[in-house]
């Protein structure tokens, strides 16, 4: 699926930034078949229109020692605006919580919670996610292995 906003050179910049961000300007110009400053001109463009959100570095996170991803789906037990804002704030500050969407079905939200163990998910659900105002619900399922995962964008 194509932006239409984007010209083709603007694509293949986001394309190659989102496979490697650390390369230099010369390197992408040459991979999109530009020169470089118009090349680095379209990408602080995309930077200044709100394209690319920022540059990150992507962490494998058994290494770090993260072995356990839970997809929960929470629901609340009413709407109230001060309810449904006190929740995602607290989701944002948490930073087991690496991902968190509020959604449409039997669920009100599906949060992705990356922990060290269970042990670990064990506290931050009693401690801190049923403790939150509102919190009717919690179905988790644990991820029993990565098949895929992807940050790059169908561009």
């Amino acid at each position: 699926m194509k932006n239409s906003s984007l010209d083709t050179a603007s694509l293949k910049i986001l394309q190659e930034l989102q496979k490697n961000s650390r390369i230099s300007s010369s390197e992408l110009a040459d991979k999109i078949g530009m020169s470089a400053s118009p090349c680095w001109r379209r990408q602080k463009e995309l930077e200044e229109n709100g394209y690319i959100v920022r540059y990150t570095a992507l962490v494998d996170r058994r290494k770090v020692g993260l072995s356990v991803v839970c997809l929960l789906h929470i629901s609340l037990l009413r709407h109230a605006e001060g309810v449904v804002q006190q929740f995602e704030e607290a989701m944002r500050l948490r930073p087991e919580v690496v991902e968190c969407y509020e959604t449409t079905g039997t669920a009100d939200y599906m949060v992705k919670v990356v922990v060290a163990d269970m042990d670990a998910y064990h506290d931050f659900l009693h401690n801190v996610l049923v403790k939150l105002p509102g919190v009717s619900q919690v179905n988790t399922s644990v991820a029993l292995r990565e098949v895929k995962y992807e940050t790059a964008l169908p561009l």
